[in-house]
């Protein structure tokens, strides 16, 4: 009895916890982009940075603005954290990454061209394309 009990009662813990809402969950305000910095007990404060603004790559243009202002001020942060109608964004010196959960998988979404601009991936390969074509 006291097994079945027990396993009850853990089944019922597993069963809790797979339905455990996550901590960080990015506000779904329409045209809002927003700085996240995560804090120490795990919830995560919103900054806005821009409002009005059309898409989540403008979004991202914003917080890439951010992140080189803060680093042409001396400061040491290469990634800087955004988040934008429901979705996360993570820019980084390698490009911008998009993901619908804090936790979940990040899709890489603009990459840096070689003079450090930013560019849907798929624009970058047809210009390297067109470059290695034969004339003619």
């Amino acid at each position: 009895m006291r097994l079945s009990a027990a396993l009850a009662l853990t089944a019922a813990a597993v069963a809790l916890s797979a339905c455990e809402q996550p901590k960080i969950v990015a506000p779904m305000d329409r045209g809002v982009c927003y700085y996240v910095v995560p804090q120490e007990d795990g919830t995560a404060r919103f900054h806005v940075v821009a409002r009005d603004q059309q898409s989540l790559e403008y979004c991202a243009a914003r917080l890439e603005e951010m992140r080189v202002r803060f680093l042409r001020q001396g400061g040491n942060r290469r990634e800087v954290t955004g988040a934008y109608q429901g979705r996360f964004i993570w820019v980084s010196p390698r490009g911008v990454s998009v993901s619908e959960g804090w936790e979940g998988v990040r899709y890489f979404s603009l990459a840096r061209t070689g003079d450090g601009r930013l560019a849907i991936p798929g624009a970058i390969q047809r210009d390297m394309d067109a470059a290695q074509a034969p004339a003619g």
